[in-house]
């Protein structure tokens, strides 16, 4: 079967960053090719003899990833990717910055990747599983007690296993939903409004700048049986306030509508797992979003910037209650003072 191969040109600095903003863009299953020289603990978990030979790492990079070709508009997907390198791009060394398209012959990738994405436990007492799998997979799962979250992964967004997803499900998990208006910013797959809904959010907001996340993240608030009056999706950038109307938005905003009018000031919690860089920012939005007293679960941060963000947190009148760290993220819990 032929398979539409694209490769990014990068620099090993830009590769975490690069393939966390891919699996938040939906493109799943990437490769990476690099020079950087393999550890001893590495060296000691490979069974042969003879280790390849070294080579000269001069910090070049490729990222490579395949589509079906009757699902590939090469287009759009050089545009989010040329979007995705441009948004990185002033906080990381992206090197070439550049695409390359090929045709590539291979087995059924596409769907051998599949057999590897099983049930999961995200939290204490949720599950994430695709359609095609049972939680009880998950060999602690309790019927009773377990929440569970159905996400189907595809070319529009990545399946709640990245470390910063993990982070927010747990923070979710941790503090009270019940019967609290929820706010998730920047939503994505929707899978963090889908866990506030089952934790027992009364109502939640669900919001991002792609409209493309937007309905996939209504779509998944359907499949999950959240009741369409209890949750509410917007396309806009809450940071410019700009909003635009969308089929999946059933209080729609018209294109000229400020999107602050619309994400209301009386929200209990607000959920934003992007990235540092636009947490920033944004802690000083969010206040205008969220009731004194309120929680503010913010994640997608290197623990390169968690001082930079928590000096943010802090200058825009949160107390920062919890802190939580998965290999090189970090999730913080702040309170509005």
């Amino acid at each position: 079967m032929k398979w539409i191969k694209f490769t990014i040109n990068t620099h090993n600095d830009a590769v975490d960053l690069l393939s966390y903003m891919l699996d938040e863009a939906g493109i799943e299953g990437i490769e990476v090719d690099d020079n950087i020289p393999l550890t001893e603990e590495e060296k000691s978990q490979m069974f042969v003899d003879i280790l390849p030979d070294p080579v000269d790492n001069d910090g070049t990079a490729k990222v490579n990833f395949y589509i079906e070709p009757q699902d590939c508009n090469k287009e759009e997907i050089l545009k989010k990717v040329n979007d995705i390198l441009s948004e990185i791009s002033p906080y990381t060394n992206i090197g070439a910055g550049t695409i390359d398209v090929s045709e590539t012959e291979d087995k059924d990738w596409m769907n051998n990747w599949k057999t590897f994405f099983k049930p999961f436990r995200a939290s204490s007492n949720i599950i994430v599983k695709p359609s095609w799998e049972d939680a009880d997979e998950v060999s602690d799962y309790n019927s009773e007690s377990d929440i569970v979250i159905e996400i189907d992964p595809g070319m529009a967004f990545g399946t709640g296993t990245h470390e910063t997803t993990m982070l927010c499900i747990k923070a979710l998990s941790q503090v009270k939903c019940s019967d609290k208006q929820v706010l998730d910013v920047g939503c994505g797959t929707g899978i963090l409004a889908i866990a506030a809904a089952k934790l027992g959010a009364r109502h939640v907001i669900a919001t991002d700048i792609d409209p493309d996340a937007t309905k996939v993240a209504a779509e998944n608030l359907d499949k999950n049986s959240v009741p369409r009056e209890k949750f509410e999706v917007y396309t806009g950038d809450l940071i410019n306030g700009e909003a635009t109307d969308h089929s999946y938005t059933f209080k729609a905003p018209v294109a000229d509508e400020n999107i602050s009018d619309k994400v209301r000031a009386d929200n209990d919690i607000v959920i934003a797992n992007i990235l540092a860089d636009v947490i920033i920012p944004l802690s000083a939005i969010v206040p205008k979003h969220l009731k004194k007293g309120g929680i503010f679960i913010s994640s997608g941060i290197l623990d390169t910037k968690a001082d930079e963000v928590e000096n943010a947190l802090v200058a825009n009148g949160f107390e920062v209650i919890d802190k939580h760290e998965l290999n090189e993220w970090v999730c913080f819990v702040a309170k509005r003072l």
